[in-house]
């Protein structure tokens, strides 16, 4: 029974000292995914270096996800635009041929925002 307890407090000032340090690295995403990540750990006898993996990919695919919303938000675009509402006529001295090849032949190296003073 004293070890339950003296576990029970470790795993509370673990737990603790983990969310003080997915703050100070500003990484809300895997301080809401270690817990998952730490229990399936344990259920799969991942090793130590497996359950860093799984949580660096976590944070970084996050970041990945939210990095240019967060770039886009603070540029304070009026609006945020797609490619496909981009007006090649009004813009005629692109070509939207040319513009489709180097997106579809590259994909996931463009990324494109295309704003327009007062749209």
């Amino acid at each position: 029974m004293a070890t339950k307890t003296g576990s029970n407090t470790n795993s509370r000032n673990v737990n603790s000292e983990i969310a003080y340090l997915t703050r100070a690295l500003k990484a809300p995403s895997l301080a809401g995914a270690v817990e998952r990540l730490a229990e399936r750990a344990r259920s799969e006898g991942w090793s130590h270096e497996e359950f860093l993996a799984a949580c660096l990919q976590r944070e970084v695919a996050a970041r990945e996800t939210h990095g240019g919303e967060g770039r886009i938000r603070t540029a304070r675009f009026p609006a945020r635009k797609s490619l496909e509402e981009f007006d090649f006529d009004h813009q005629r001295s692109l070509k939207r041929e040319t513009i489709n090849h180097l997106v579809f032949r590259n994909p996931g190296r463009f990324t494109w925002c295309c704003c327009r003073q007062g749209s």
